[in-house]
Parts: structure tokens; C-alpha cells; sequence
């Protein structure tokens, strides 16, 4: 064999990278198409972000009000959820039956309207590159600000009043660099709220209390995602509770957590860390016992994922009236 066809990292049967840099995703990838006809009350359209990267983003709202604003001249707006899928930054996309399952639901629950963002993943794109894209989402998501951007539907129906951000895993990592940014950039990108479920968060003390199997997979995700990066673990991208906290710019903070996964303690010491640092909003855990990463996307029948959607849409609807008080 070509020592470059010989295998660098083996995971099986999610997906195996080659040591000239190929990668076979060993899981088939279905697009779900969007669709006007309302499925569970919400209709879909795709949009593009960024037309020289070729991305997308799809765009959920409740079928009741794209009919109700159709006949009235005052349109009425929704609290605005941008939502960042997860997979590792190797894989799953925002048009993938999961997504649009859950993204489906956290809908018709919550009475929002939502963007599933698309960005471009490693290892083909390593890191930075999904930060740098999912951050040209939400800049174009914000030229609608004043009601004139591109697409029609967020001109309508978005209240940038109420700005939420989520992902699970690979994406709650990116939700929480996204807020970091806006507050940085100090800009017209403000944020309400962000949740974050079953972060992709990693440190070496983490590490340091798992077997060796279990920290030799996590390093080699880090590995195959970050090619770029000389820090390992300790890269400030992944090692988030190593990092600044004060400068998240939102008001109310959800950490989802399972029970089985061994990222949960990550998240705990997220909000513990968040706490300390002086940020001055709100910030609460949720724990599903004996549940491991990310269930309620692998399993969004069972009934601990209809709980965790619902306590989603509550902790969603709670931050817009905070913020209209």
C-alpha cells in the first residue's frame, strides 16, 4: 500500500482519515430538502450566506405567522435563534435529517424563528475556518437589521431585540466563540442569550481522568480538526475554561449536560468558571442522568429529547421577556 492511502486516524465507523490528508466519512450524509409545506406547524427555505464559499444557511419559522403576516401590514417579529450543528467540525451538516428534525422542533416549540448555519468543516477546512464561516453567518444574518437585507422572511419576521445562539457539541463551542466575538467587536451585533448543549470542550485536566483510550480519541479529533494548531488541547479554541470569560456579551446562559458523556464536567466548570469571572448575567445547568453526548439529536423521539426541546423553548421564551421588561 502507498504509505500515503496508510491510515492516520481510524474512526470507525464515523469516518477515517488518510495520512496524504483524505478523508472518507464512513456515515451517509442525506440532504433534507426545505420545504414551504408546513411539516409540524414549520415551513423551511435555504439561503445563501456567502455566495464565493458556496454556503448556506436554512431559515425555519412557524407556518401560523408567515400566513398571519401575509394579510396584516404590521408584521409581526420573532425572537431570532441562530443555531451552529454539531459533529466534531468533521461532520453532520445543517441540512442533515437530524438537524432538521430538531431544528423542526425547537420551532414549533418555541414560536421563533431560526437559522441552522452551514460551515465548512475539517479536515479538509481545519480550524479556524468554521469559526471564520459561521461568523459570516451571522454578519449576513444582521444586514437585515433595518429590515432591508437580501431575504425577504428575516426582513419580516426577525426581532433583533432578541438574538439567541446555540449549537450542540462542535457547535456549542462555536456558539460560545461567537459571543466572545460580538462582544469583542463591540459592535451591532447583540446578543440575548446562548445555550449550549453538550459542549465540545476539552482540557487537559479532563483529559487527565479518563483511560487511555477515551484520551487518545479525544486528542485525535482535536488533531484531525485543528491541523494548524501547535497547542493540542491547550488551544485556546477548545480549551475554553481555560480562556477569559468576562467579554461573553449575553444576559442568560443555558449549559445542557448528560450524564454519560465525559464532557459533561466541562460544562459544569464552564458555568462555575463564568460565575467567577465577573461576566454579571445569568447563568444555569441542566443535567440529563443516565443520557449520553448528545442524545436528543441521535434519539429525538425518546422522551428525555421531547424534555430537553421543551425546557429549550422555555429558556428561550424567559430571556425574550427578560428582555422586554
Amino acid at each position: 500500500m502507498d504509505s500515503d492511502q496508510e491510515l492516520a486516524y481510524d474512526y470507525s465507523p464515523r469516518f477515517r482519515v488518510y495520512k496524504n490528508g483524505q478523508i472518507q466519512r464512513l456515515v451517509a450524509e442525506t440532504f433534507v430538502p426545505p420545504s414551504l409545506t408546513p411539516q409540524n406547524g414549520v415551513v423551511s427555505k435555504d439561503a445563501i450566506y456567502s455566495p464565493e464559499k458556496n454556503l448556506s444557511l436554512r431559515i425555519y419559522l412557524p407556518h401560523q405567522t408567515l400566513e398571519t403576516n401575509k394579510q396584516n401590514k404590521k408584521k409581526k417579529k420573532l425572537p431570532l435563534l441562530i443555531y451552529f450543528h454539531g459533529g466534531a467540525f468533521i461532520m453532520e451538516t445543517a441540512f442533515s435529517p437530524a438537524y432538521n428534525t430538531f431544528l423542526t422542533s425547537t420551532v414549533s416549540s418555541a414560536g421563533c424563528i431560526a437559522f441552522s448555519v452551514d460551515y465548512r468543516r475539517a479536515p479538509e477546512h481545519p480550524i479556524p475556518i468554521p469559526y471564520e464561516d459561521s461568523w459570516d453567518a451571522v454578519k449576513w444574518i444582521f444586514t437585515h437589521v433595518a429590515g432591508s437585507g437580501p431575504e425577504d422572511l428575516v426582513n419580516d419576521h426577525a426581532d433583533f431585540r432578541r438574538v439567541f445562539v446555540a449549537g450542540d457539541s462542535a457547535g456549542a463551542n462555536i456558539a460560545h466563540h461567537i459571543a466572545i466575538r460580538a462582544g469583542e467587536e463591540n459592535g451591532s451585533i447583540k446578543i440575548s442569550g446562548m445555550t449550549l448543549f453538550h459542549p465540545f470542550f476539552v482540557s487537559k485536566a479532563i483529559l487527565e481522568e479518563q483511560e487511555d483510550g477515551v484520551r487518545r480519541y479525544m486528542e485525535g479529533i482535536w488533531e484531525v480538526a485543528s491541523q494548524n494548531s501547535e497547542k493540542g488541547v491547550e488551544d485556546p479554541w477548545i480549551n475554553v475554561v481555560g480562556s477569559d470569560l468576562s467579554g461573553l456579551k449575553c444576559g442568560r446562559v443555558l449549559v445542557m449536560v448528560a450524564g454519560k458523556d465525559v464532557l459533561a464536567r466541562e460544562g459544569r466548570v464552564y458555568a462555575e468558571k463564568l460565575e467567577e469571572c465577573g461576566w454579571g448575567g445569568r447563568v444555569e445547568v441542566v443535567e440529563t442522568e443516565d443520557e449520553d453526548h448528545v442524545f436528543h439529536i441521535r434519539n429525538p423521539g425518546s422522551d428525555n429529547a421531547r424534555l430537553l426541546v421543551q425546557r429549550f423553548a422555555e429558556f428561550l421564551r424567559q430571556v425574550c421577556s427578560d428582555k422586554d421588561v
